[in-house]
């Protein structure tokens, strides 16, 4: 078939223990080393996602260079061992059910990179939801640019109102009439996933359809919902040596409208800093931004520390979101002050645990409607980094497929 914005691809499975290989997306629990310790034992002596991925809470605290080669070597070593089953122009159709016992459905394939463009002010087919940190990019490049394999953590959004691509495979699935390669409970309280290689006869109509979507919305097929800087720096490596394998991402492609799909807030927690000082602080910049945009509708914003919980009302905030209100006072507060760290947060539990201490501070808000987000992109651009995520932590997506990404 022609190739198309997203396509079938060589995909990568592990032939046996699922359960001990599947872990969760780097980038969660990143001031949690407990849960990876959890990990860690979890996962035991076997073949396991762990050993391929550099889980971002040890960043700045183990040597970057010596685990990008065990991460590398690993990689290499998995595939000399012969753990992998290869299934060749393939797309996977992937139930998750979540811990709410929802299922949350998609289509694993590969990524057209040179669709993507991570930049403010792209016209790109495939477009970032959420402004690129681009000093997050050069140490994950590090990483992939010896890479023998890739694992998707990538949730690449579609605006199917129809529900006429993924949705149809769920009803196949059921049937009997797709050969199951997966079906695991994931480990840590993650879920279900469940895996269907989706019949070569389907791939060039599920793949057209998807192109046609980007008629709605000023030429936007699809829109990252987890994972930009990972498709950031797949498409850096290909700047540094273009190929044909390298052209493309591995990730899963969702509905937005799925019913299974909640984006929720992604909070700040912040170290370092005074409490009460940032708390006075951020009142009196809310105080100073009365006026400049007045067409900004009021949030309200919860400050944590310990016992002190503080709601606080921006009757004309700087930014259309709270998020944005927040994110934009903390990048220049802290610009000066040394030995302060910010920390972006998933769970408001999780966020109240961390600030319980009487130290550490967060802030608590409210979520922008995914029904909003694909307008948002076309009128607005970029939004704010971390400003939404899809479910809780724990619902994040496990790496389970690989792709090779050296030819």
């Amino acid at each position: 078939m022609k190739k198309a914005i997203f396509s079938p691809t060589n995909i990568l499975l592990p032939k046996e223990n699922f359960e001990a290989w599947s872990v969760i997306a780097c980038d969660q629990f990143t001031s949690n080393e407990e849960y990876w310790e959890s990990v860690k034992s979890a996962a035991g002596e076997n073949p396991t996602t762990l050993n391929l991925i550099y889980p971002e809470v040890y960043l700045g605290k183990t040597d970057a260079t010596q685990m990008t080669a065990s991460i590398n070597n690993a990689m290499q070593k998995y595939v000399d061992d012969g753990i992998f089953q290869e299934y060749p122009n393939a797309l996977i159709y992937v139930e998750r059910t979540q811990r709410d016992g929802k299922v949350r459905c998609g289509i694993v394939g590969a990524v057209d990179l040179d669709a993507y463009d991570y930049h403010e002010g792209s016209t790109s087919r495939v477009r970032a939801t959420e402004k690129t940190v681009l000093e997050r990019i050069p140490p994950r490049v590090e990483i992939r640019k010896n890479a023998t394999l890739e694992l998707p953590h990538i949730l690449m959004l579609m605006d199917d109102t129809a529900r006429a691509i993924v949705e149809p495979l769920g009803i196949l699935a059921k049937s009997g009439k797709m050969q199951k390669l997966y079906d695991f409970d994931l480990m840590l309280d993650g879920g279900h996933l469940c895996g269907y290689l989706v019949p070569a006869e389907l791939h060039e109509e599920l793949c057209q359809k998807i192109e046609a979507l980007g008629d709605l919305h000023g030429g936007i097929t699809l829109a990252v919902g987890d994972g930009n800087h990972s498709l950031a720096t797949a498409k850096a490596c290909r700047a540094l040596g273009p190929t044909e394998c390298n052209r493309y991402a591995l990730c899963e492609v969702m509905n937005i409208h799925s019913d299974a799909l909640v984006f929720e807030p992604i909070f700040r927690m912040v170290e370092g800093i005074d409490a009460e000082t940032l708390l006075a602080d951020f009142k009196a910049y809310l105080a100073e931004s009365v006026n400049q945009n007045a067409n900004n509708a009021p949030q309200e914003i919860t400050f944590v520390c310990g016992t002190l919980r503080e709601t606080i009302v921006a009757k004309q905030p700087p930014h259309a979101l709270a998020v944005g209100t927040v994110q934009q006072f903390l990048d220049a507060y802290l610009a000066d002050k040394a030995g302060a760290v910010i920390d972006y947060i998933h769970d408001e539990e999780e966020l109240l645990a961390l600030t319980s201490n009487g130290k550490t501070s967060g802030f608590l808000y409210g979520c922008m409607g995914k029904s909003e987000l694909f307008d948002a992109i076309e009128k607005e651009g970029v939004l704010p980094r971390k400003t939404f995520s899809m479910g809780s932590a724990r619902d994040k997506r496990y790496y389970t497929e690989a792709r090779k990404i050296v030819e």
